[in-house]
């Protein structure tokens, strides 16, 4: 049994979003993770953005695999591979909320299970998402071989905005968000049904994600 389900690091950051909306809202969007193109930086290079993307880090569950489940969705499995391809050793990165998670896997079984299902690294952290990145990047820097030096050379990959898309621009890394994840929209639980409406209603006010920095400098 998990020790603690509750999510402290999203609420603790609660407030820093009512404060800045902005930190939900991802660089990018896409569909469903089969949309997802390899190089990720095809997403960003739009009028004349240079980036520098080095590895990628991926959310779990409802973005590439069902919630509770190790394995990869079948339909997506065949993206997944050319990812792996593309960002191949320690430059692929699972984080989730549960499976490495300390306070919800803390034996690393999860963990292990989904590495040996997946072929990729699972982060064990203390802290969950959207507060994990200090340890996110103290797993690359153990991993020189990736060549990140900074945030700005990651890019989170997740359908939540409240965890994921906000990791992404507490970091100063660049946020993908799946719009669409394998659970089916009106299965989703409630709060999750009400992200997909915060972002449309955000941008049409003009607020954007922030421009990846490096705030760990």
């Amino acid at each position: 049994m998990p020790s603690m389900n509750f999510n402290l690091s999203a609420s603790f950051n609660i407030f820093r979003l009512l404060a800045n909306p902005s930190l939900c809202l991802p660089h990018a969007t896409i569909g469903t993770f089969n949309d997802l193109p390899t190089p990720v930086d095809k997403l960003f290079g739009q009028n004349g953005r240079k980036v520098d993307i080095r590895a990628v880090v991926l959310d779990k569950d409802d973005c590439f695999a069902y919630p509770d489940r190790n394995e990869v969705y079948s339909e997506y499995k065949q993206r997944f591979d050319a990812l792996r391809e593309a960002y191949p050793g320690r430059r692929l990165l699972i984080v989730s909320n549960t499976a490495g998670a300390s306070s919800w896997d803390a034996d690393g079984k999860m963990a292990s299970e989904v590495e040996k299902a997946t072929g990729v690294a699972v982060l064990s952290h203390r802290v969950k998402k959207p507060g994990c990145g200090s340890e996110i990047m103290a797993y690359f820097r153990q991993h020189p071989e990736t060549g990140v030096t900074a945030p700005h050379q990651i890019a989170i990959v997740g359908d939540r905005l409240s965890t994921d898309m906000m990791l992404a621009n507490m970091m100063g890394s660049w946020g993908i968000w799946v719009k669409n994840g394998v659970v089916p929209h009106q299965e989703k639980i409630a709060f999750s049904r009400m992200e997909r409406k915060i972002a449309p209603y955000l941008f049409s006010r003009g607020y954007s994600a922030p421009e990846p920095t490096n705030p760990f400098e």
